[in-house]
This record gives structure tokens, sequence and C-alpha cells, in this order.
């Protein structure tokens, strides 16, 4: 597939204008079932609860349509944001390659924009767009079960896709797996794994050398205590066996890799937290391996290849065709951003941001709204940790933006939602490429456009 080819767009982005997308007004069993490509797949309803909340800002959201002209509903602290953004967008910090957005989400009205449409290397905003996907096409209660199969002497570890599988999962598998051996009247038994669920490649398009398996693992449908190793696979059937063998039973042989056979007894099964919750953990920290899984499983939940080009063709419908969002210049190879063909305008990206604002897709993505770092939360990529707001500049947006990190050598991004005094939703994206500035520094630089987006760097 070449994922370069752009989708029918509802609607196209309009820099410095209102509705810049129509999104199809569909909810429950039909908008789930135009996301399916025309399969069938459990259906998840679409609540109208009002999504999450988090700390408003101190001070008016500004704006005003930066580079781009002004917006004509804009107050006089929305072109004072703007004409601060137009400034601050041109520190050197972050370099001459820069593109950004900021929208109104109540007006509809595009405040600010600066080069919005092009497309540069977004890093890991791409986990915006597979975690939308996933959580539309599989639903937010959905769970990934990993099992255990016996039959002709063996005994068949089957990953299902759970990226989060721990090792005290995989002890109680193994505690169920000996008790029935021993009713059975079994003391040896051969061990297998079957990670068929995944094919080939493993390795997506874009990937360095120096990525795996450190920064993402070969792709594989099962793992143990998300262990960066080249066979995750093999590693997990590894730790099992060594299980079965502290439990008393003999181990017939090494670990090898199998297909569970449709004659197997099933002998124990593991399924994983809600989807919601794996969401959460994924932004949170930003985790490549869960990223690359949940692409992998939405394409097969859509009924399409588990492959990076089956999963990125599923991402692209979603967007596209279920939500309306423009994929002009939209290119992705993977689903966790490593990728340094990955090409997004930050249009793109707070178009699907602006999708967390509605109510009546609260149910279905909240968990991407609360799964996004807040300015300045330890434990996540916006931790203090990291060194993020945490300058003079952006210390005052501490608590009162959500956003999602990006970082590859050559790009730095950073995307997310703030509210204004008035509770008015503030969606922005920043996105540079090929800034010679030390990394910390290109942070700084960007959460200062995000304190300026909040308001409370006026």
């Amino acid at each position: 597939m070449n994922n370069s080819s752009a989708e029918t767009p509802t609607g196209s982005f309009v820099p410095g204008g209102r509705r810049r997308h129509r999104r199809t007004r569909q909810g429950g069993a039909g908008l789930r079932r135009t996301v399916v490509l025309a399969l069938a797949v459990p259906v998840a309803s679409a609540a109208l609860a009002g999504p999450s909340a988090f700390a408003a800002g101190n001070g008016t959201t500004a704006t005003g349509s930066g580079t781009s002209g002004h917006a004509d509903l804009a107050g006089p602290g929305d072109r004072q944001m703007a004409a601060n953004l137009d400034t601050r967008v041109l520190d050197q910090r972050l370099g001459s390659d820069v593109s950004g957005v900021v929208l109104d989400a109540d007006s509809e009205e595009t405040l600010w924009d600066h080069n919005g449409a092009t497309a540069l290397m977004p890093a890991s905003n791409v986990k915006l767009a597979t975690s939308t996907a996933a959580l539309t096409v599989l639903g937010p209660e959905h769970r990934f079960t990993t099992k255990v199969v016996y039959g002709h002497g063996t005994l068949t570890l089957v990953g299902g896709g759970d990226r989060t599988l721990g090792g005290a999962d995989l002890a109680e598998l193994a505690k169920t797996a000996v008790a029935g051996l021993k009713k059975a009247g079994l003391t040896t038994v051969k061990v297998a794994v079957d990670d068929s669920l995944f094919p080939a490649p493993t390795l997506a398009d874009g990937w360095n050398d120096g990525y795996y398996p450190d920064s993402v693992a070969p792709v594989r449908a099962l793992v143990v205590d998300g262990r960066g190793v080249q066979d995750t696979s093999l590693d997990a059937g590894q730790t099992f066996a060594g299980l079965l063998a502290q439990a008393g039973v003999t181990v017939d042989g090494e670990v090898t890799r199998g297909t569970a056979h449709r004659g197997d007894v099933p002998v124990a099964r593991h399924r994983s937290a809600p989807l919601a919750d794996i969401v959460k953990k994924m932004l949170k920290t930003s985790d490549n391996n869960i990223a690359e899984t949940l692409l992998r499983m939405t394409a097969l939940g859509a009924g399409r290849p588990a492959t990076f080009e089956g999963g990125t063709e599923v991402v692209r419908h979603v967007l596209s065709h279920h939500y309306g969002v423009s994929l002009d210049n939209f290119v992705v190879h993977d689903g966790s951003g490593l990728s340094r063909t990955d090409r997004i305008p930050a249009a793109t990206l707070a178009q699907i941001l602006e999708l967390l604002t509605e109510p009546r897709y609260a149910h279905t993505l909240g968990s991407v709204l609360d799964g996004l770092p807040v300015a300045g939360e330890a434990g996540s990529t916006l931790g203090p940790e990291w060194g993020r707001f945490d300058d003079p500049d952006s210390r005052c947006a501490v608590g009162k933006v959500r956003a999602k990190t990006g970082t590859l050598t050559g790009a730095v991004a950073l995307s997310g939602l703030t509210r204004t005094d008035d509770g008015e939703w503030r969606v922005f994206s920043f996105i540079e490429n090929g800034s010679t500035a030390a990394p910390n520094d290109i942070k700084d630089a960007m959460d200062g456009l995000a304190a300026t987006v909040n308001g409370c760097w006026a």
C-alpha cells in the first residue's frame, strides 16, 4: 500500500477560517460500522457524557491567526496571543522548519496558523492517530487474550497481542497449566510458542538500526514484562518453561516456535486490562512497543492483515471516513512514530485532538484525553524528570496543559489541549524539524509556545 496517497477527506484545513472539517454526525452502531471497513466487529456505544476536564489556565487563551491572517471572530486577547506566537515561533532554538496551529474547539475558529498544512516528521505524535483508531475499531473495553493449549505432548503459549503481559500473569498461566498436567497424570511436556497472529516483517520502514531492541523491539504477538529483546516470543516461552520446571514439570528439549492446532485442548488463559487503560499507559510514557502492537491489533479488528501496511490503512480510514480529519500530506509507516519517513501536518494532529473536546466521542476516545501527559506530571513524558515546563516562561502552565510529546533526532513535537479561564478549549500542535539547538532547549521553547496558548505567558 502506498501510504502517501490521500483518502478523500470530508473537509480540509483552512487557515484562519471556520469549520475546518465537518465530522459526520453519527453515533453508536452506525458509527462503528463505518470504521470496520464493511466487516462485522463488536459495537462500542458512544455515551454523551462530557470529556474529562483538567485545570483551567490562568489567563485568556488568545489568538488570531499568525502568519495566515486573523480569525474574524477573535477578540483582543486572542489577537494578542496570536501576536505573541508570531514572535515566539521565530525563537532561534526552534530553527527555521517549524509548523504550528491553534484551534478554538468551541467556535471552530482557526486562531493561529504558521505553516500548519506543511507535513513534517511528527515523531511520537503519531501515537495520537494510532490510539484514536484502536479505540474506535476495537472499543475501549476490548481486552487481549494470551492462551495456553495442549496437544500432542506439547504445551503451546499462544500470543494474543498483549504487550502488557507481566511476569505475574505468566506465572498464573503456568500454575494453571501445571495443575492441569498433574490432574492428567503428565509430568513431562514440550513447550512451544505461537506468535503467528502477527506476520512478518517485524521492523517498519524508516526505523534506524539503533532503535531496536531498546527503543522498540521487533513487533511480535507475544512478550512478557515488555522486555526489549530481539525475539520476545521465544523469550516469553523460555520464561514459561522455567516456571513449569520450578513447579516440578520436566520440559523436554528447547522451546520452539509452532502453531496451535484446532484440536488442541485449552488449558489456561489471561485477559489484559481494558484497552482504555492500555492506551492511557501508552500515551503517558510514550511506549513505542504498545503502540506498534495496537496498530497490528487494530488491523485485525477491522479485518485487515496484522501488518504495518494493514494497520496504517485502517488508521487512515478511521481518521478520514469516520471522523472527517484531513489527510492531505499525511504519510505514516508505523504506529509509534519512530519511522523517519512519517510525515503529518500540525493541522491534522490538531484536528485529531479536537475530537477529544466533543461530548459524543467521550466514551470512545476519553482515554486519549486522560492519557495525555499533564505539564509537570511526574512519571509522564511532561514530568520534571524530563525537564518540562520548568523554566520561567512555561512554569505557569504546570497542571494546565495536556499534550503528547514527540522526540527524535532532528524532530520535536508537542500537540495538546488547554482551557481558558472561561473554560473554552484551545487545541494546539507544534512541530519542528532540523533544529541544531540542544534538545532540552528546543523543548523549553516548545513548552513556552504551549504556555502562550494557555494564556498564562501573556
